[in-house]
């Protein structure tokens, strides 16, 4: 290790050590803050440099138990002291695979196991090595080590946690959510209630802390475990806060304590559903992203699509705009030369034949479409032949302005009516309506297309609803929309996100 290194593991010891230094004056034996500290380090600080926190732990118990040799021995101050970094340690190394897996469950469980670890060495070490033990249960002193351990975890422990998460997938909003605020507001008031009330208002201090659980509730379902990370510890804090005895840790607060044994489970359910609720949000979100980039390469593909054919319609349209000229150039020559009746028939004949070639041209891809709307081109294109041909389909009926829709969006809509209706024109008897009407709600915009079957008493049968949803779903599919088939009707949506040009 270089010499810069050796001074920041250097500094980061004496920075630990007075922490722990200042905050054990801050705590008692029901909320002892350096073993949240402890555990709150361990997260923050990466495991090359934990050697300097063991050695800042060392330095800390070396200043607070030096004085108390001559009363509890050297035996204790030197091996009771050397123990519960290590077992923590350990205890965080066991949950670094949770840690690197970003599934935040495992602060209950660090906190758990982390706090019955030192609070089981600590009774080891006074009942073993104490030269006189102490007089109070152990049962009670058992309790007393552990809800302070766990609650200080679970002080320091999600703040940590929020420090070393605050880059990466931190999903705070620009601007706070009025909800959130108003929680925030309602945590920090019932907080500051609880703290400046006298002692001899103890139970509506403990009505207070209570209702603190309904904002803290609130930002764990908004923001989960974060929303839990700043609600617990303020709840801890002020908990803390509004104890009556201050100082040594032989102080002891009996109506806090059993309020702080209500905030152990109370923070552990809270951390536990923040964690769950952000895990299935983390899922939600990769499952939509995976939704949308699959609808974007679809829509990719399709637009592909439309162009490769948009491509060979221009290529037939050259080709039918030379076989036009040949036509013409022949006719004229025929006139010059005094076949004037073979002309007439000639131009009559290429006349019906380019009319034939530029309809099926306009049904491999309707290049009106693009400057005179979905409507028009339904109405003047071959498509609008075939169905007149056919003699089973009544005039369509249109409503709304599709030039406000993207032309993909309107090619969309173009072959799945087209396919719709050619589905039905081949499996179904009788005579059908073609309506199509666009509009826009809010920031979406789309259209709704219907073919239904004049009969009202005929329906689609099941093996023509299969086919069509099978045909048309892709398609549908790629533009958020939706097909029912329904009776004698199928109905189908497409929308898009409004453009910024198609605002009023």
């Amino acid at each position: 290790m270089t010499s810069s290194n050796a001074k920041q593991g250097l500094m980061l010891a004496v920075v630990y050590a007075l922490a722990c230094w200042g905050l054990w004056h801050l705590s008692v034996d029901q909320f002892f803050l350096p073993a949240g500290l402890r555990v709150a380090a361990l997260i923050v600080v990466p495991p090359r440099l934990w050697p300097y926190l063991l050695l800042g732990e060392y330095a800390y118990f070396a200043r607070l138990r030096a004085p108390m040799v001559d009363t509890y021995g050297l035996t204790w101050a030197v091996a009771g002291s050397a123990v519960l970094m290590p077992a923590v340690m350990g205890v965080v190394q066991l949950h670094r695979r949770m840690i690197a897996a970003r599934n935040e469950l495992w602060l209950p469980s660090v906190a758990a196991i982390a706090s019955a670890a030192t609070c089981l060495l600590k009774l080891l070490s006074i009942h073993l090595l104490w030269p006189t033990p102490p007089d109070a249960p152990m049962l009670h002193q058992a309790i007393v080590f552990l809800i302070g351990d766990f609650t200080a975890i679970l002080t320091l422990a999600p703040l940590a946690l929020l420090w070393i998460r605050r880059a990466p997938d931190a999903r705070w909003p620009r601007r706070f959510d009025p909800r959130t605020l108003a929680a925030a507001s309602v945590l920090a008031g019932l907080g500051l209630g609880a703290a400046l009330l006298p002692d001899h208002a103890a139970p509506l201090r403990a009505g207070l802390l209570l209702l603190m659980a309904l904002p803290a509730i609130a930002l764990t379902v908004l923001h989960g475990w974060r929303g839990a990370a700043i609600a617990v510890p303020i709840w801890s804090i002020v908990t803390a806060i509004s104890m009556s005895t201050t100082g040594r840790p032989g102080s002891f607060d009996a109506d806090t304590y059993h309020w702080q044994q209500h905030l152990a489970l109370y923070g552990t359910a809270l951390l536990a559903l923040g964690a769950s609720l952000s895990h299935y949000r983390r899922q939600y979100r990769t499952h939509a992203h995976g939704e949308q980039l699959v609808l974007a390469q679809a829509r990719a593909a399709l637009h592909a699509s439309e162009a490769a054919l948009r491509h060979r319609a221009q290529q037939m349209r050259r080709v039918g705009d030379g076989i036009d000229l040949s036509h013409a150039q022949m006719v004229q020559w025929l006139h010059a030369h005094g076949y004037s009746r073979l002309a007439d028939s000639l131009l009559h004949t290429a006349e019906v034949c380019s009319r034939q070639f530029r309809a099926q041209t306009s049904m491999v891809y309707p290049a009106a479409l693009e400057q005179i709307g979905l409507y028009l081109a339904l109405q003047t294109g071959g498509i609008s032949q075939e169905w007149e041909r056919s003699y089973r389909v009544l005039p369509p009926r249109f409503g709304g302005d599709p030039c406000r829709l993207s032309v993909d969006l309107q090619l969309a809509a173009y072959r799945t009516l087209t396919e719709a209706v050619a589905l039905l024109l081949e499996r179904e008897p009788g005579q059908m309506r073609v309506r199509v009407r666009c509009g826009q709600q809010r920031r979406m915009q789309g259209l709704v297309m219907t073919v239904r079957l004049l009969d009202p008493t005929q329906t689609i049968s099941a093996a023509t609803t299969v086919l069509a949803i099978e045909r048309l779903s892709a398609r549908i599919r790629a533009y958020g929309g939706r097909i029912e088939c329904r009776g004698g009707c199928i109905r189908v949506v497409l929308q898009e996100t409004v453009r910024v040009s198609a605002l009023p």
